[in-house]
């Protein structure tokens, strides 16, 4: 009984420093579209930094009220949130299929949360 205690203790810090995973959520978007990827949040303070990533090169990122954006691939598309951490891709091509994340750090933990993002052919207009 003690040793369960102990490591109900142990994977409860550890989940603190880790952080919170929910789970990779499907998104899937005609080309042309726009979509959004919401993580979610419940309690955004506004002292959270929050960083996009496509694979693992960070597109957009937000640090007390600064927000970055440079990667040539999303330039002019990319719209992020910092009330509620949501990005917001427009006119989304086939080169922006992939693997989505978003770090939410605040000094109380981090929250990841993942998305898979596939893109179908464009709408045809009559």
């Amino acid at each position: 009984m003690r040793d369960t205690a102990l490591l109900f203790g142990v994977l409860l810090l550890v989940q603190g420093v880790v952080g919170d995973t929910d789970g990779e959520k499907t998104v899937s978007v005609m080309e042309g579209d726009s979509v959004t990827l919401n993580p979610d949040p419940t309690d955004l303070q506004g002292d959270e930094e929050i960083i996009w990533k496509f694979g693992d090169e960070i597109i957009a990122k937000e640090t007390n009220g600064i927000i970055y954006s440079d990667d040539v691939k999303f330039r002019d598309r990319l719209k992020l949130d910092k009330q509620t951490g949501s990005l917001t891709i427009t006119n989304i091509r086939t080169e922006h299929v992939g693997h989505y994340s978003v770090d939410i750090r605040k000094s109380t933990g981090t929250k990841l949360k993942t998305f898979q993002v596939t893109v179908h052919g464009s709408r045809r207009t009559h």
